[in-house]
């Protein structure tokens, strides 16, 4: 399943869920009556669901070197409170298209830094044309999806 087309379908997919995501964690927060606190349900139910996929797929006894890791590695679930909050937060202000928009234009940004210093240890890429165009294009398209 390392196939490139299948990553791509698998993470058209993944961002059709973020899609989604947003506007059902917006709905949480107006019934709850805070952002925070719907970001909390979003993820302990993830933990709860990604926790039974370890333990289903037999994987659950990885779970005991998070101890061992360097901190700069455990700020991922940080991150991702950050983007489930500003994203629940951004819905109802931006609509969908607009929010979803702008966060793939953050993703692309950081990803062509990423990229060009081979953080994290990833294979570095350039900064080329191209991809500054692709970015540039996206920019454009959350500018659009505001007229």
């Amino acid at each position: 399943m390392s196939h490139p087309l299948i990553a791509i379908l698998i993470v058209i997919g993944a961002g059709s869920a973020v899609a989604t995501q947003s506007p059902i964690n917006a709905a949480l927060a107006r019934h709850l009556g805070s952002g925070i606190a719907a970001a909390v349900v979003s993820f302990g139910v993830g933990f709860v669901v990604l926790l039974a996929l370890a333990a289903v797929l037999g994987q659950a006894q990885s779970l005991a070197r998070v101890p061992s890791a360097a901190p700069i590695l455990l700020i991922g679930g940080a991150i991702g409170a950050y983007f489930v909050w500003a994203a629940l937060w951004a819905v109802p202000i931006l609509g969908a298209l607009t929010t979803v928009s702008a966060l793939v234009l953050g993703q692309m940004l950081a990803a062509l830094v990423i990229d060009s210093t081979g953080m994290l240890g990833l294979a570095v890429q350039g900064i080329t044309p191209t991809r500054l165009l692709a970015a540039g294009l996206v920019a454009g398209g959350v500018m659009l999806s505001r007229l």
